[in-house]
């Protein structure tokens, strides 16, 4: 038996599940959820983008801004920024920075 839900799910030609619909007021609540990574943040990685990059753009922060924070400069974070990877302490560094969690910078 199905549970009601405030969630629809619209079909697309092939029959298989394209949209979802769910009610503004759980999706205004969603935008202020820690756990989850802005849409534009997603975008930008999808375009190419590293995690830090698209999360500093995203923040509308300079490099120079975020360089300043971490106590490095801008060249330097230039160079942490363009690594697709960095370490754990780096990300952790950078996040802080952000003001974002470590495992954000993770995807």
């Amino acid at each position: 038996m199905n549970a009601p839900t405030d969630i629809q799910i619209i079909h697309g030609p092939d029959g298989k599940p394209a949209f979802v619909v769910i009610p503004y007021a759980q999706y205004i609540a969603q935008q202020n959820e820690p756990d989850l990574i802005p849409h534009g943040v997603v975008s930008r990685m999808v375009d190419g983008a590293t995690p830090i990059r698209a999360w500093r753009e995203h923040l509308h922060l300079t490099q120079d801004e975020v360089a300043k924070r971490l106590g490095i400069s801008q060249p330097a974070f230039a160079q942490q920024e363009s690594v697709a990877r960095p370490r754990k302490s780096t990300r952790e560094k950078i996040a802080a920075a952000f003001g974002i969690r470590a495992d954000q910078l993770e995807l």
